[in-house]
């Protein structure tokens, strides 16, 4: 599927990309891909960890050739460099592992800004779907942490709430490119028998953090046929309450993955331009 995604994909041709590796705290090393644009002479910019989509349970091995050039995309369009880590999917390394390396990588970024010609204090984190609700947890992490420093969080229908398993009438499952069974299996394989208990970590399932104070600004989208679309409002609603800048789409008639399945059409064009302003204005 993915390898069909790509096909259908344009990638830009003034991205250039740098490879590196990363060893974590338990002693894997993880594969991480640098891309920044190829325009000479360019002064410290702004940076982003970019985490990959795949339910928890696909790791770039399956990926890889749609956000190969989806990052590019992003580079290409808005001028900021971007990361990615090939970071370790469920079941085989259950939570922490997933989060943890994510977030060993943020800590990556930041101490190779001045190697990388990065502006430290200008920092994003990003991913769609499953990396979408990484990059939430990672935004907690770093909070909580003391850092690294975040100047954005970008999440695009990020998958953030283990409960999410009781099908919604008005979503027909026709419509659903990740069904209720598919996220059942997805948190199932990150938590094990902890799903849709009380006490799972919001660092695994950020819609569960109690408090959202002092988290970085965000942006938040997603399709209305899309079964994180509820839990996605919900955190955007509770990330203003909690005084935290957010930016929310809700694009109707779209399921999820839009924009990678039907790149041409305008609202997949409009929810990508979204996405660039808010990368380009870091």
């Amino acid at each position: 599927m993915f390898t069909a995604l790509a096909s259908s994909m344009e990638a830009p041709t003034d991205v250039e990309v740098r490879r590196y590796e990363l060893t974590v705290s338990d002693g894997a090393v993880l594969p991480l891909t640098w891309y920044e644009p190829t325009a000479e002479g360019r002064t410290a910019s702004a940076a982003m960890l970019y985490l990959h989509g795949g339910g928890m349970i696909a790791s770039l091995e399956q990926t890889a050739a749609v956000y190969d050039v989806a990052v590019r995309q992003y580079v290409s369009r808005s001028g900021v460099p971007a990361l990615v880590v090939d970071y370790r999917v469920a079941p085989e390394h259950p939570h922490p592992t997933p989060v943890e390396d994510c977030y060993a990588a943020l800590q990556w970024l930041d101490a190779h800004a001045a190697e990388l010609n990065v502006d430290p204090t200008r920092l994003a984190v990003g991913g769609d779907s499953a990396g979408g609700g990484l990059a939430a947890g990672v935004a907690l992490l770093a909070r909580d942490r003391s850092g690294p420093q975040l100047a954005l969080q970008l999440l695009i229908y990020p998958m953030l709430d283990d409960r999410t398993v009781v099908p919604d009438p008005q979503l027909p499952p026709e419509f659903l490119v990740w069904n209720y069974d598919d996220n059942v299996t997805g948190w199932g394989a990150l938590l094990g028998g902890a799903a849709g208990v009380a006490d799972v970590s919001p660092y695994a399932a950020p819609a569960r953090a109690a408090d959202l104070t002092g988290l970085p600004p965000a942006y938040i989208d997603v399709g209305d046929l899309d079964i994180f679309r509820d839990e996605d409002i919900d955190y955007a609603r509770r990330l203003l309450a909690a005084g935290v800048p957010t930016e929310l789409h809700v694009f109707p008639g779209c399921p999820h993955g839009f924009e990678m399945m039907a790149g041409d059409l305008p609202v997949s064009r409009q929810a990508l331009d979204n996405r660039v302003r808010r990368l380009a204005a870091l």
